[in-house]
């Protein structure tokens, strides 16, 4: 693993691909995992791959929510560390942890009797709803495991180890693909669920993710000891610390998928292809999001540590690293894009409405792939340094301007449904660039937690 020696001194491009490298492999399995998903679930018909992309719409909702928790241990952690300060960063994650077992009982609770009023809101068909809720309703309840899952692979990720909680969802995303199909359609002795299937089977697979990480923690996989945080007693005023640095994260990435709530709306004015469509671009979508998630993890640990070590220009270095490296790797995927939406697109479908709408969404976005990987990565170097009002002072706007903009472009200027599309693009831009002019003046520097 990268080490702080590696992380606050040596050479910057390779200490960014270790860093890097096992988050992107883990998000390519669990890219894979969406797809095979969205896969086996095209063969049950269009409702049901609408009834996952509007339950999906959802549960990027709820990944916003665990930001609050993973954003904040990553800063204060990965600063602990580089500050050599390693009593501090393990009381930090024992908080931590504490915080994330509470808000995953209240998503876990909460989700559960809200899923039939969320998917009324996102005007989903009958046949739709039917489909949806009991796979909704499970995804919540896996949102326990997702939250002490996802706060624990902070913990690792900060401390500079990257690859334990890659080996797990790894692992995980395995058993993961080969439960779909044995849920989906009950092969051999598993029940017949259909789309439930596919949120049984996700459930398991991050229920293994957690019991993994455990293990390696058990190991002493770390620098510091963890163990016994289970029976740490909370202490609200680090815990609020913890939430004071995520919140604002939180904050735009819960206004980011709540903008998507409405632009579902908008799509399911234009039909099931419409909505199995945007699936479909989702999907392809995150391929660029996982790479760029992967660096921007990164990004985001380089910062903290380095920040950490008084090493502030070195943190600076090794933010536009990360910076230049995702704009050719999104570069190429946007190519791709371009030059063969049709063929990717039938791939995912039978149905020559949603496979023409698909076609057009990815022709779209390949214009856009590479800002977003900018404003992905800036993100993660704002949220290492802890500075994390300026990318949401960017990114809220940004993503409430998507509505006007798709509304107008979908209705008034004809545009149809590949409005919506286009709505995404030009705010993806505008984002990336003001965030880079943000980011350049350098008051992330001298952020003090």
């Amino acid at each position: 693993m990268a080490k702080v020696s590696t992380i606050t001194s040596g050479p910057i491009y390779s200490t960014i691909f270790k860093l890097a490298w096992p988050i992107i492999a883990s998000m390519v399995l669990s890219t894979a995992l969406s797809i095979v998903d969205y896969f086996w679930v095209g063969y049950l018909g269009t409702p049901e791959q609408d009834a996952v992309t509007s339950s999906t719409i959802v549960s990027w909702t709820l990944f916003s929510t665990i930001s609050i928790v993973v954003t904040g241990i990553t800063a204060m952690v990965s600063r602990a560390v580089g500050s050599e300060d390693l009593n501090w960063a393990e009381y930090v994650s024992r908080q931590g942890m504490q915080m994330a077992i509470g808000v995953g009982i209240i998503l876990a609770i909460a989700g559960y009797f809200m899923a039939p009023p969320i998917l009324k809101f996102l005007k989903t068909s009958d046949q739709v709803f039917l489909l949806a809720v009991p796979y909704l309703r499970i995804f919540f309840i896996s949102m326990f495991f997702h939250l002490i899952a996802e706060a624990l692979g902070a913990i690792f990720r900060a401390d500079g180890d990257t690859t334990s909680p890659t080996i797990a969802y790894a692992a995980a995303t395995v058993l993961n693909i080969i439960l779909d199909p044995l849920f989906i359609f009950g092969w051999g002795p598993f029940p017949k669920l259909g789309v439930t299937g596919a949120a049984v089977a996700s459930m398991i697979a991050i229920a293994v993710t957690m019991l993994i990480m455990i293990a390696m923690l058990l190991r002493n996989k770390l620098e510091f000891s963890v163990a016994g945080w289970y029976r740490t007693r909370p202490d609200f005023k680090t815990i609020f610390r913890i939430g004071r640095i995520g919140l604002p994260i939180y904050l735009q990435n819960i206004t980011f998928t709540m903008v998507y709530w409405f632009l579902i709306q908008i799509v399911h004015d234009f039909g099931e292809a419409a909505g199995a469509a945007m699936g479909i671009g989702n999907r392809l979508e995150s391929l660029s999001y996982m790479t760029a998630f992967g660096f921007s993890i990164a990004a985001s640990t380089l910062v903290g540590q380095n920040l950490g070590a008084k090493n502030p220009e070195r943190a600076s270095k090794c933010a536009w690293g990360s910076i230049w490296i995702i704009s050719i790797e999104t570069f190429v995927i946007s190519i791709l894009f371009l030059v063969f939406p049709r063929q990717i697109a039938d791939i995912f479908s039978d149905d020559p409405a949603a496979i023409a709408i698909a076609t057009d969404y990815l022709i779209i976005l390949g214009l856009s792939q590479v800002f977003m990987g900018i404003e992905i990565v800036l993100e993660g170097a704002f949220s290492g340094a802890g500075d994390t009002v300026p990318p949401m002072s960017v990114s809220i706007p940004g993503s409430l301007l998507r509505l006007p903009i798709a509304w107008y472009m979908a209705y008034h200027m004809d545009f149809g449904v590949n409005g919506v599309w286009w709505s995404l693009t030009i705010t993806s831009f505008l984002k990336a660039i003001l965030m880079m002019i943000w980011f350049k003046r350098g008051n992330w520097k001298k952020k003090v937690l």
